[in-house]
């Protein structure tokens, strides 16, 4: 079984702004906490994932390549409003920080992720990470999709 294990924070500053962005879009057919039915398209690429209950900052995860065009056609039976956002991919101290830039009807919000190998992993934070929100649901993608960050 894949896990993944990801801490989030909310970002301070533009000091992130250093790598190019990548646009992406995506949807949820299931928001049931238990299993999450993802369809995402990130630039030129497709993926649907499926993703477990969280606990702390692990939870089961697959994640499968799939044609951009039938991405497109399952984005559109998708709960809206969809997730839209500009991800950058940062290198720090041996560790990818993914930088989330909503838009849409979260705009505004500014979000980093971490994945790492264990949940006991210790990892250098940007100056740009600021407080950590891996267990405060409401910053959970699956979230924003039924309450987006403009209406909190």
């Amino acid at each position: 079984m894949a896990i993944e294990i990801e801490r989030k924070f909310l970002v301070v500053g533009d000091a992130w702004r250093t790598a190019p962005p990548v646009f992406y879009s995506q949807g949820y057919l299931n928001r049931d906490k238990a299993r999450t039915v993802r369809v995402r398209i990130a630039g030129e690429e497709a993926f649907l994932t499926i993703k477990g209950t969280s606990v702390g900052a692990r939870r089961a995860e697959f994640e499968y390549p799939i044609p951009v065009w039938d991405a497109r056609e399952l984005l559109a039976l998708c709960e809206q409003p969809l997730i839209e956002k500009n991800r950058r991919k940062i290198l720090h101290e041996g560790f990818v920080w993914e930088v989330d830039e909503f838009l849409g009807e979260n705009l505004g919000l500014v979000v980093a992720e971490i994945e790492l190998p264990s949940e006991d992993s210790v990892f250098a934070k940007p100056d740009w990470v600021g407080e950590e929100v891996t267990e405060d649901a409401r910053y959970f993608n699956s979230n924003l999709s039924c309450t987006p960050f403009n209406r909190w």
